[in-house]
């Protein structure tokens, strides 16, 4: 059947290299990442889901910890996207027992799975929970990363969220600025600059309501829109993703026109993947 997996997404030769000396079974990693993003991309979520835990099950028989904890890590970005709030938080505290096992818990590595727990904290309405995450993942990420590494942008933009949740506007401000400054220069940048813009507007609208910030939220939402149209801009997977995210904020404010086109876009996008 097409919705299965097939025998090259899952087989490895097996090989001494695969194994460390006390017989441990890794999985290959950067493969499995590969074929997950190839799953997300073209907005196959179970798809994604089946292939991760296939691949959770291996780690876990050949006893690698260092792959289960990439998985689970993924795994709560997959089940915050599709709502599963349960699944969601299982995955948060399997992955931080691994840290604990594996004493990872100042790397880079770690921070990157804080941030992502902290999304789901946020997301599932836990905010509280979620901003000492943030700041525990910004810490590292100063430690050990230049500052204009785009990961900064990631870390500012979804701990603005959080601030904003807990009606500390000032501060989300400041993380929004910063998560600007990160993405100038970035990969994807303007897409993600796109989505700050509109986690700007709804911080305006929280903070001063439609009426005083209606100027504001229009100017956030018109270079939202600029960011979107780049021509140079590839139509890929991540834009369809980006565009079904920046959708119903579009239509939220009376965009409705802009929303609806973004949605379609990015239904054609992962019809065509």
């Amino acid at each position: 059947m097409a919705d299965r997996l097939k025998e090259e997404d899952y087989a490895e030769p097996q090989c001494l290299l695969c194994m460390d000396r006390s017989g441990i079974r890794f999985i290959p990693q950067q493969r499995v990442l590969e074929k997950f993003d190839e799953y997300t991309h073209r907005g196959d979520y179970a798809g994604a889901e089946r292939h991760m835990l296939y691949w959770l099950a291996e780690a876990q028989q050949g006893h690698d910890r260092q792959g289960q904890f990439q998985i689970h890590n993924e795994l709560m970005g997959l089940y915050r996207k599709t709502g599963q709030r349960e699944k969601a938080l299982d995955c948060v505290q399997t992955a931080f027992r691994l840290i604990g096992e594996m004493h990872t818990g100042d790397t880079v590595g770690a921070a990157t799975a804080y941030l992502n727990a902290a999304t789901v904290y946020d997301a599932f309405d836990l905010p509280e929970k979620s901003v000492p995450l943030f700041e525990k993942a910004e810490q590292i990420y100063k430690n050990d990363l230049p500052p204009d590494d785009p990961r900064f942008g990631g870390l500012y933009n979804n701990m603005g969220l959080a601030l904003v949740a807990l009606a500390r506007y000032d501060e989300a401000d400041v993380c929004y600025r910063r998560a600007l400054s990160v993405m100038a220069s970035a990969e994807h940048g303007a897409l993600e600059q796109a989505i700050t813009y509109l986690n700007m507007a709804d911080a305006a609208f929280a903070q001063l309501g439609a009426e005083d910030a209606d100027a504001q939220i229009n100017g956030f939402l018109d270079t939202a829109q600029a960011l979107l149209e780049q021509p140079s801009l590839k139509r890929d997977g991540y834009y369809a993703f980006v565009c079904e995210k920046c959708a119903p904020t579009f239509t939220y404010y009376g965009r409705f026109a802009y929303g609806a086109e973004l949605a379609e876009r990015a239904r054609s996008i992962y019809a065509g993947a």
